[in-house]
């Protein structure tokens, strides 16, 4: 496992994960479960099925899986993935996206882990489960949910998003959750330590009454501005605009926001989203993704290429190198260098875990680079790529994912990674301590030679 520690107000993040959220998955079906989503958190994995139904396994700790208890799932035999029933999301209910995030504060010296999910439903509203530590879960409270008996399904209240509002796309940080309302406006609650939420102050919400629904505003985005996608990270969250420009706001200590300092903004009325500037990304450049690690940040530009500013121990900004971009003045915009994925490579989807990152290709096929401790760049070693020289392009193969396989969405957590495959079914790899790469065993995977591809099983469904 990958350390990072951050120090403020008495906290200290250590170890998030990511998810991304992508479309269905194109290709014949095999008999067995279809998989039209995937998504990845610090230590656990869930997956939307054909149909809507949800299925969630590996860490659980707080109920983070849904299933009314806190044991571990897909780490034995006796606990297999096949086995786990569905998610109760509430009578005549499905899922139409699957969210999930996690991560470790320790507040006062006492570590506390966090993890939760969050399901879209296929009538717009928004239900969440896990660790509600910090009213993540946007109840009004901060009572756990989904660790015990009849809790889900319709004991389980939507969060009132405000009048007639319902939700088109959802986004969770390590305690944080945001929805991408209908109208193009944004709503973030949970906790707020950095001004996460976009309110210009750090007031957390969510946690008590009277805090959600038309309480709660919506984001102020600047004028006329509204959003098309939204993307969370440990204590900082992103919007992509309807101009196709990229916002950020909350912690910046790496230069995640992307502004060439390292000064938290969205904290106050001064440093109000409304007047934080588009990230700049180069000459006439414009995104069509975002995507967010721990403490750092990547672009999908409108000409296929990438670019990433933040933490960089690790080599996860894909820059052969391993300083920080983003926190100095002159670092953004044609200063920064898109990732080279190999001659002619161009990338499809972004996905972004704690330390190391990853691109869908324009045939098909993933490559990720950063921090490897566990086999989470699925090369069959633990060496760290992107922080050095001829590691990358070329010279970086395509991940092995079987005989005749591509690609459809990529999903990354804390140290694992998953792919959803042109076959509907789902690999995943890397860090595996509470099984959640859904193999029925514990132990990482990716990290020796002879792992991957017809070696490494489907998740089974």
């Amino acid at each position: 496992m990958l350390w990072g520690a951050l120090g403020a107000a008495g906290m200290v993040l250590v170890a998030l994960a990511v998810l991304v959220a992508c479309p269905a998955a194109p290709g014949p079906g095999t008999g067995l479960a279809s998989v039209t989503q995937v998504a990845a958190a610090r230590d656990h994995t869930c997956a939307r099925l054909e149909g809507g139904r949800l299925k969630c396994w590996g860490d659980n700790a707080f109920g983070q899986l849904g299933q009314g208890h806190t044991r571990t799932l897909g780490d034995s035999t006796t606990d297999g993935v096949a086995t786990i029933p569905a998610i109760d999301l509430g009578t005549g209910r499905s899922a139409t996206q699957i969210v999930a995030n996690g991560g470790l504060f320790t507040i006062s010296g006492v570590n506390t882990e966090v993890g939760h999910s969050c399901a879209l439903l296929d009538n717009g509203r928004v239900k969440c489960w896990g660790n509600n530590a910090f009213g993540q879960l946007g109840q009004g409270d901060t009572n756990t949910r989904g660790d015990g008996p009849n809790e889900m399904g319709n004991a389980l209240s939507a969060i009132d998003l405000g009048s007639d509002r319902t939700a088109t796309q959802l986004a969770l940080g390590s305690a944080h959750s945001c929805a991408l309302l209908d109208n193009g406006r944004v709503k973030c609650w949970g906790n707020n330590a950095f001004g996460q939420l976009g309110q210009g102050d750090t007031n957390t919400r969510g946690d008590g009454p009277n805090e959600m629904g038309n309480a709660l505003p919506a984001i102020d985005l600047g004028t006329s501005r509204t959003a098309t996608q939204i993307a969370l990270g440990s204590f900082h969250s992103c919007a992509l605009l309807d101009n196709r420009s990229v916002k950020c706001w909350g912690h910046n200590f790496f230069g995640q926001l992307g502004q060439g300092h390292t000064r938290t903004l969205g904290d106050s009325t001064t440093d109000g989203v409304a007047t934080i500037p588009a990230i700049d990304l180069g000459s006439s450049r414009t995104a069509t993704q975002i995507a967010i690690g721990e403490f750092h940040a990547c672009a999908l530009l409108d000409n296929g290429r990438v670019k990433c500013w933040g933490y960089n121990a690790f080599g996860q900004l894909g820059l052969v190198a391993t300083d920080d971009r983003g926190d100095e003045a002159n670092e953004m915009g044609n200063a920064l260098p898109a990732i080279d994925l190999g001659t002619s490579r161009t990338a499809t989807q972004i996905a972004l875990g704690s330390f190391h990152s990853c691109a869908l290709l324009d045939n098909g096929g993933v490559k990720c680079w950063g921090g490897n401790a566990s086999g989470q760049l699925g090369q069959g070693d633990t060496n760290t790529r992107g922080d050095g020289p001829n590691e990358l392009g070329d010279r970086l193969p395509a991940i092995n994912l079987g005989s005749g396989r591509t690609a459809t969405q990529l999903a990354l957590g804390s140290a694992h990674s998953c792919a959803l495959l042109d076959n509907r079914r789902v690999k995943c790899w890397g860090g595996n301590s509470l099984g959640q790469l859904g193999l029925d065993a514990t132990g990482d995977r990716g990290d020796m030679p002879n792992e991957m591809g017809d070696n490494l099983p489907f998740v089974d469904l």
